[in-house]
């Protein structure tokens, strides 16, 4: 029995002797050679260039000049001239209103001139005769030639007053003819013949007419804050209308405001539409489009080489090969480019493709 159990532990030892001698560092070196080795990540060489970006945002045509008409003095329609849509001319009388009122005040005020014109006259009569007189010595005391100048110069002043008051009455008058203030289409009437019509909340509360001037309009557009810069005026913008989907119109910007809406952080920007011919409404909505250019020469790069984290924007330098991150700020972006603005100069080095893995001072192979 000792026997057989010395044999079998003499083959187990001689098992593991030969398996010890069939293990080379041949083989070893086989083996580590089939890891992959990881590769040098790509880099790229910072320069200046000009980026072109197409930009699209909602716009509005709207009249060029709109109006809301409503009577200067409180009264009733008496004939109504125009209707929804009626295309008037400067001038043109829209409507007329009868205030019995207005025509008591103004006889009361005719009536109160004549009779100062009446006053002043035999005052002035008075004072001129009285100076005739005077020039013989000792005929006129000089107390009566002055209160006969005060009575002239009083009802004078008397006469001016009632000059002005009719004037006054008789202005108020001409507010019962309304006129278009320019060339225009009614759009909106919200009177009929016999309403009782008056400033606006005293009589009205929607304007009696309003006009608009369609003949030529505004394209406007609230271009964001972000985007502002880029435009300037005499910028070409084409647009489109859903009423005629398949034409491409073109304009160009002739205003700007050079402020921003406190509200919405845009600035407004018009251009002039000629719609001599009606095609387009006002108020349509239109989807503009335009290319902005960077106006100077700015540093662009790969969208791939910009990384966004929950903390910063930044880049990924390599300096003397190792890594460092340079907080930058996006501009326009085209295709698979990006402007950046930060502390870089030009011939520096970034990697193409960076990451928020890759901290300050990793090294770059």
């Amino acid at each position: 029995m000792l026997r057989t159990i010395s044999l079998l532990l003499l083959i187990v030892f001689l098992s593991f002797a030969i398996a010890g001698c069939n293990h080379s560092p041949a083989r070893d070196e086989s083996k580590s050679a089939t890891k992959p080795v990881e590769a040098a990540p790509e880099k790229i060489t910072l320069r200046k260039d000009t980026l072109e970006a197409r930009f699209t945002i909602p716009g509005e045509l709207i009249a060029f000049q709109q109006v809301d008409l409503y009577a200067k003095v409180t009264g009733f329609v008496r004939e109504l001239k125009v209707d929804i849509g009626s295309k008037v001319k400067e001038q043109q009388v829209l409507m007329t209103l009868d205030a019995p009122e207005l025509t008591a005040q103004l006889s009361a005020a005719q009536s109160r001139l004549k009779s100062q014109e009446a006053l002043y006259t035999a005052s002035l009569a008075n004072y001129n005769r009285l100076i005739e007189t005077s020039k013989t010595p000792g005929t006129i005391s000089p107390n009566d030639l002055e209160q006969a100048e005060a009575k002239r110069n009083a009802d004078l002043a008397n006469l001016e007053a009632a000059r002005a008051s009719f004037r006054e009455v008789n202005d108020m008058k001409n507010y019962l003819v309304i006129r278009a203030p320019f060339d225009g289409t009614i759009t909106a009437r919200n009177i009929n013949v016999g309403a009782y019509v008056g400033p606006s909340g005293k009589g009205s509360e929607f304007p009696a007419l309003t006009l608009q001037q369609q003949a030529r309009l505004r394209l406007v557009i609230s271009v964001p804050e972000g985007y502002s810069g880029y435009l300037k005026q005499g910028d070409e913008v084409s647009f489109k209308v859903r009423s005629m989907p398949s034409e491409n119109f073109k304009a160009k910007l002739t205003r700007l405001s050079g402020a921003l809406d406190a509200r919405l952080r845009s600035q407004r920007a018009e251009a002039d539409i000629e719609n001599s011919d009606g095609r387009f409404l006002a108020g349509t909505v239109a989807d503009v489009s335009t290319t902005l250019r960077s106006a100077n020469n700015s540093f662009v790069v790969p969208k791939t080489a910009v990384v966004s984290s929950a903390e910063e924007v930044f880049v990924i330098r390599v300096v003397n090969g190792k890594a460092e991150q340079v907080s930058v700020k996006t501009g326009l972006e085209a295709d698979d480019f990006v402007e950046v603005f930060g502390a870089l100069v030009e011939n520096d080095i970034l990697l193409k493709k960076a990451s928020d893995e890759i901290k300050t001072g990793t090294e770059i192979p």
